[in-house]
């Protein structure tokens, strides 16, 4: 550490008015690390952090997050570094908070449960966030094709320096290239959301079972972007069974369901992470860091057949596991009970992230259909040569008939067409009498009326229902209307981070890395 805790402290006191040091404890730092962190505790019992940066980038990330987390700490209901001053020093500004309580968790050490559960449900709460909160915090955005192709260019930058071995990197690049891989929807992610940043109490400090997720620190890596970056660690160290709790937990709280490659992108930002640490050294001059990196890509890459193995294995045993919950939930239903649905032949298994599935429809095609053009055509079905025509006054229920194929009419299988498509799908069945007497038909020959009433109705086309009495005329539902969206409320348990919490000690000391 360049900077004395007591120098940090001081800090502190200049940037809150009315922070009155009485203790200070440094962390100790590691070559590399963007910041330098002290704890300080004031008169009045509370904990402070001082985080300073080391560098100008690390100055300017640091700035940025300050005005994210005015916007997104009221809308968590976990805590987050909430900055209430800043100190001027050479790198930029240094930021003073109060501390988030709560210990780190080792994700390698989680096992399945309560607090794993917890642990996909606050991920799922983070990528639930609207995009545009992140947008105007001025983090950075990137689509799936951005997104991969940043990767590329930084997987080429690597591959200049020399220090990534070849089968890394035709392994990585042949992963990128895969553009089935990286089709998914970009949400807004942590960055960094590793075991030592996420804080967790309990009730019982000997059962794991009593853990709740308390707070999330270091958010200077944030943006909207692949949702699979925050599960890199969790898929790289903790055991399968937990990796299945916490995705369990993750889709049932998110908003969209995740796709089924997410797992396998997790993996991959696991395996490139050492990559993005050379780059960063080899641009801060770091050449004991660019060596230890180095040392570390070398035994990747040794170790990456041994990997890949492991994980076939893993995922075999998910699938067995999915085929096992199918089998039970066809064997709890009871055929013979009214009030339970009809046992399938091949009941629905239990939702899998980590499966393929079908995704679900655009917001375009959800959306309200407008009939004004089909309601202002005003033709009425005509009889084909040889069939009596039928009395305008009188018109009777008539069935759409089969459309050509290739013509586009009653194609889409969702129900979305629009008003055109709805419109000439009509043109066949309401034609006027008049005309089709005295005008000769050049058009496909069309049903008969009496085999087009038994024939099905489209069901992306309006059916006329017509009233007892003989002078009524047909109406048709004007509009399909979507549903409102349901609001999202806003959650307020704190106003400033981690001061609603009273600060209790444990017996001994736990560093977390903000």
């Amino acid at each position: 550490m360049t900077r004395s805790p007591l120098f940090l402290a001081a800090l502190a006191s200049s940037a809150v008015p009315g922070l009155d040091p009485v203790t200070v404890e440094g962390v100790p730092g590691e070559p590399g690390d963007l910041f330098e962190i002290a704890y300080v505790q004031d008169g009045q019992d509370r904990r402070w952090v001082v985080k300073a940066p080391c560098t100008p980038a690390a100055g300017a990330m640091l700035d940025d997050i300050s005005s994210l987390s005015g916007l997104l700490g009221r809308r968590l209901d976990v805590a987050m570094p909430m900055v209430r001053g800043f100190a001027p020093v050479p790198e930029g500004r240094a930021a003073v908070y109060l501390r988030v309580p709560g210990r780190p968790l080792d994700f390698a050490g989680l096992e399945p449960g309560a607090l794993s559960a917890e642990v996909g449900r606050t991920l799922a709460h983070i990528h639930n966030v609207e995009h545009l909160l992140f947008e105007e915090a001025g983090r950075p955005t990137y689509d799936a094709e951005a997104h991969r192709r940043r990767q590329l260019s930084e997987l080429d930058r690597a591959a200049a320096t020399g220090h990534v071995p070849t089968g890394l990197l035709t392994r990585w690049e042949h992963a990128l290239e895969d553009v089935s891989l990286w089709r998914f929807a970009p949400t807004p992610v942590h960055g960094t959301f590793t075991g030592q940043n996420v804080l967790a109490s309990f009730d019982d400090d000997d059962d794991s079972s009593s853990g709740h997720v308390r707070g999330v620190l270091a958010w200077e890596e944030s943006r909207v972007a692949d949702p699979a970056d925050d599960f890199a660690e969790l898929a790289s160290t903790a055991p399968p069974a937990t990796l299945d709790a916490v995705l369990e937990a993750y889709a049932a709280s998110r908003i969209e369901r995740p796709d089924g490659h997410l797992v396998r992108r997790a993996r991959l930002a696991a395996e490139m992470a050492p990559l993005r640490r050379l780059l960063h050294a080899l641009a801060a001059g770091q050449l004991d860091v660019v060596e230890r990196t180095a040392d570390e890509l070398r035994s990747l890459d040794e170790q990456v057949e041994a990997d890949d193995r492991r994980h076939a294995a893993e995922d075999a045993e998910r699938t067995e596991r999915t085929r096992r919950a199918r089998e039970r939930a066809a064997a709890a239903l009871d055929p013979d009970d009214p009030e339970q649905p009809e046992r399938p032949d091949r009941p629905e298994p239990e939702w899998d992230a980590t499966q393929p599935h079908v995704p679900f429809p655009m917001l375009g095609e959800t959306q309200a259909i407008s009939m004004t053009s089909v309601l202002d055509d005003g033709q009425t079905y005509a009889a084909p040569s040889g069939q009596p025509a039928a009395e305008p006054s009188s018109p009777a229920p008539v069935a759409p008939s089969t459309p050509a194929p290739g013509s586009g009419v009653g194609e889409a299988d969702d129900g979305a067409g629009t008003a055109d498509d709805t419109s000439r799908g009509r043109e066949t069945v309401e034609q006027p009498v008049a005309e089709s007497v005295e005008q000769p038909v050049e058009r496909p020959v069309q049903q008969p009326v009496a085999d087009s009433v038994e024939q099905p109705a489209e069901e992306s086309q309006p059916v006329p229902v017509v009233a007892v009495d003989s002078d009524a005329s047909p109406f048709e539902i004007d509009e399909v209307e979507a549903l409102p969206e349901q609001a999202d409320g806003v959650l307020d348990l704190h106003e400033g981070a981690s001061d609603f919490i009273p600060v209790t000690g444990h017996g001994h000391q736990h560093h977390d890395r903000a």
